[in-house]
């Protein structure tokens, strides 16, 4: 058996170009273009990477972007004074605090300060209590893990009854990934760093989403043959062999899992992708929202 490969960058791609449509729309009839604001705290490169790739795209799909760069020393106060004002303008439908802050920083009270109705990032404690809840709909769901389960709707991935194993219990992708299964009807279990047996729970899965951090951690014998592979993890090794001196591998170990899983998602151009394109996708329903086009 070989797996289906799961393209998300042409998945992506199509993501992006209905949020394109999306905008596109909403000028035409008189509304003002989407906007997302980014507030970055200090100069982490990595951060600075990240903030730039949505600004282009945001400049891609015809959303508004805002950035707004604070010193790494900033006070708890002046960074979320500057998410309460983002929440009073009317022009910025989406607001974005890169993380991770400085360690001097409350995180969750400056993730807290930002409006439900402007959280596209999906973090706020009133979005995962809703995502968390039988019968309740959050307003904006985490991207990463919005991501997978489109990943894996796309390609006719069932949920219903499907047994679904979540590798990590991070707050940005495993705990929202496995309330996303729970709502799909899939049984599901977390797995962790206590986890007993964690090999054999892994290969019963029908549905595993890895995202545990740890480079190729999930071998051939991990998978039950003809099941879905989501890899979420995203590694740098240095390689003086290759032509950037480096390569970029994920959680799962490609290229013995290909060979038994039914479909897998590649890393790179498997989940990255998807959590820009979600993040355009989220922005856009906040601009419908705030214009009354969305009931929520």
């Amino acid at each position: 058996m070989t797996a289906k490969i799961i393209d998300g960058s042409a998945i992506a791609k199509e993501v992006r170009e209905k949020a394109a449509e999306d905008v596109a729309a909403l000028v035409a009839a008189g509304y003002a273009p989407p906007g997302l604001a980014t507030v970055l705290v200090g100069s982490d490169p990595a951060s600075e990477v990240y903030v730039g790739m949505k600004q282009r795209m945001c400049a891609k799909l015809g959303i508004e972007s805002f950035g707004y760069t604070l010193p790494a020393d900033a006070s708890q106060e002046k960074v979320e004074n500057q998410v309460r004002e983002l929440n009073e303008n009317p022009l910025v439908n989406g607001i974005l605090v890169q993380l991770p802050l400085p360690k001097h920083l409350d995180e969750e009270s400056v993730l807290r300060t930002i409006s439900v109705e402007k959280d596209i990032d999906g973090f706020h404690p009133i979005n995962i209590g809703r995502l968390a809840q039988k019968g309740r709909e959050p307003l904006f769901v985490p991207c990463t893990p919005d991501g997978c389960m489109y990943l894996l709707e796309h390609s006719g991935v069932q949920f219903d009854g499907a047994n679904a194993v979540v590798l990590g219990r991070s707050n940005i992708v495993g705990m929202p990934a496995a309330l996303l299964l729970v709502k799909r009807n899939a049984t599901v279990t977390i797995c962790h760093s206590r986890t007993k047996n964690l090999s054999e729970i892994c290969a019963s899965a029908d549905i595993l989403i890895a995202a545990v951090g740890r480079v190729e951690m999930v071998k051939k014998d991990w998978v039950k043959p003809g099941a879905a592979v989501i890899d979420v993890g995203t590694h740098r090794i240095e390689d003086p062999s290759k032509e950037k001196g480096y390569y970029l591998t994920g959680d799962v170990a490609f290229d013995e899992v290909k060979e038994v899983a039914g479909f897998i998602s590649p890393s790179p151009g498997g989940v990255g992708p998807m959590t820009i394109a979600m993040l355009m996708r989220n922005t856009v329903r906040a601009a419908k929202i705030a214009h009354g086009l969305i009931t929520v």
